[in-house]
């Protein structure tokens, strides 16, 4: 779940009424991208961004107003002038939030599609079960939720646990996976989400999985990587020279042109904390299809 919508959650199970504001529309450099969200309590309690900082003072204001039965509404917000600049935005940027009571995140499950529907109407029941046809006019503002990605290491180790540890404040699920149940413990990688101990061509791999082998028994690397290829892993790395890259093709074959090694952006990274950024970030690149091209 986003993490501000798991906060949300979590305040609402404290006790707390709690209002979301959305980022529903940008132009120009605006400084925050669609779908950006702040969550506010009735107390005053806020997590979250929609605009690094420039309007969040407002944007609670309305929250509170909103909670306090105002209703929902869409606010946008301009350049910053002399009389306005404690709600405007410096950067030249103009930004539509759409800000509404929190009432949950629904259990929503993959395949499935949500519609929110701004105007008069806007955070109100439009529609009931009775069949009908309506026609829309306007803008409508669409949010894809897809599930978080899904960092799998394979080798429960330092490397490992570091990746995990800087995976989190991304929003990244994270998994170690290793069949050696002496090393694959919680004391060992304490920030991992799940540790797995199994084999690594039993795993479940999808698109939204980006996988790396952090181990040099070929029993379980060259499984590892066969899955994630075959899975369709959005990345699937594997650590080691390129030496070692080049005698995983006698097991792969054509199989290697899909496997990132040596693993990792190189950015001279000598400690297992150095080696983690570097994978993370060349994971993140190929997420936001920064990197093209294999190593």
């Amino acid at each position: 779940m986003d993490a501000v919508l798991a906060r949300a959650e979590q305040w609402r199970a404290e006790g707390e009424e709690v209002a979301l504001a959305t980022v529903v529309a940008t132009r120009r450099s605006a400084p925050r991208p669609l779908g950006s969200k702040l969550a506010v309590t009735a107390s005053g309690r806020m997590f979250g961004s929609v605009s690094g900082g420039c309007v969040e003072a407002d944007v609670a204001e309305r929250a509170k107003a909103v909670l306090g039965g105002a209703g929902p509404e869409v606010v946008s917000y301009g350049i910053a002038d002399d009389e306005a600049w404690s709600v405007g935005l410096p950067c030249g940027g103009e930004i539509d939030v759409f800000v509404e009571p929190f009432a949950g995140a629904p259990p929503i499950e993959r395949g499935t599609s949500y519609v929110v529907v701004s105007g008069d109407k806007a955070g109100e029941r439009w529609h009931d079960d009775t069949p009908t046809r309506t026609e829309l006019r306007g803008e409508v503002f669409v949010e894809a939720v897809a599930p978080p990605p899904r960092l799998v290491a394979v080798g429960a180790g330092d490397i490992a646990e570091a990746l995990c540890a800087l995976a989190k404040p991304l929003g990244w699920r994270t998994v170690v996976v290793d069949p050696r149940a002496g090393l694959a413990t919680r004391e060992r990688v304490p920030s991992a989400d799940e540790i797995v101990v199994k084999w690594p061509d039993e795993l479940d791999v999808d698109a939204d999985t980006a996988l790396v082998s952090l181990v040099h028994e070929e029993r379980i690397d060259i499984p590892a990587l066969k899955r994630g290829v075959d899975g369709g892993a959005f990345y699937v790395g594997a650590l080691g020279s390129r030496r070692a890259q080049e005698k995983r093709r006698e097991h792969l074959g054509d199989l290697l042109d899909q496997v990132r090694g040596p693993v990792g952006l190189d950015l001279g990274g000598e400690t297992p904390s150095e080696i983690a950024l570097e994978i993370l970030a060349e994971m993140l690149a190929v997420q936001k299809n920064r990197v093209v091209a294999l190593a």
